[in-house]
């Protein structure tokens, strides 16, 4: 079956914007164009199309997705695979989460008692969860598993009161860094080296041997990889860029 523009939008719930955008990126091409102009989207089209919306629903960047549905050996049924099992892992998440929220009713009403450890246990291993599956393989890939097991123990085994200071630093950090950009700081500036500490700080609670050089590599793989650049810039554009110049102009805090 074949579809216009109009159609496939329908069908799909993508507004004929995205349609468009995609296809100036190559992403999804239609199957062909009439002689009048308009696009039409065959049965290929639709499956690709089903996979980029499963691919963006996982957080992919667009970049990402093309490069993987355009490899040689894609294979759409081993893609439905991982599909399958990053759809279960978040579900587990969501059911964590669920299920803290239910037990914070339960102490607010009086009904059980609930831990300061308990109250943070369940948020702590969904953000574990969460950058595992987004940034898991890239974080392996420079720096190896053990440093990256090491620090999601870390932030499991972090007390209430210091989960709280890390969730403060990041929001301050990224709060700051958006400001910067809009008022044209100078990363090698003084507002830079202070971001370039506060950086610093956030990191060395998960990392307390933290230091210049793991730092430096760091605030690289932000604007190395799309997914954390998306993270910082998400926002502001260029933070990623700014913090990693300013990392760069300071070492040796």
């Amino acid at each position: 079956m074949e579809y216009t523009v109009k159609a496939i939008s329908e069908l799909s719930g993508i507004t004929p914007r995205t349609l468009r955008w995609y296809d100036s990126l190559g992403l999804l091409k239609p199957g062909r164009t009439t002689e009048a102009g308009y696009r039409i989207y065959g049965p290929e089209e639709v499956d690709r199309l089903q996979q980029i919306l499963f691919y963006r629903a996982l957080g992919l960047p667009l970049g990402k997705i093309k490069e993987v549905l355009d490899a040689p050996d894609f294979d759409r049924q081993e893609a439905l695979r991982g599909h399958l099992a990053a759809l279960r892992q978040r579900r587990e998440q969501l059911e964590t989460l669920i299920e803290t929220v239910e037990r914070t009713l339960l102490n607010e009403k009086g009904e059980i008692a609930m831990s300061d450890r308990e109250k943070f246990e369940g948020l702590k291993r969904g953000l574990v969860e969460e950058n595992e599956r987004l940034y898991g393989e890239e974080a392996r890939s420079s720096y190896g598993s053990g440093p990256v097991m090491e620090t999601q123990q870390s932030l499991m085994g972090l007390s209430p009161e210091k989960f709280r200071r890390w969730q403060e630093l990041d929001q301050e950090l990224r709060e700051a860094l958006s400001t910067a950009v809009w008022a044209g700081e100078d990363p090698a500036g003084e507002e830079g080296r202070r971001l370039a500490r506060l950086h610093r700080e956030w990191l060395t609670i998960l990392m307390p041997d933290c230091d210049d050089a793991r730092q430096a590599g760091i605030v690289e793989l932000y604007v190395a990889d799309e997914r954390f650049t998306a993270y910082y810039d998400r926002e502001t554009a260029g933070c990623a860029a700014f913090l990693r110049n300013a990392v760069q102009s300071h070492m040796g805090l």
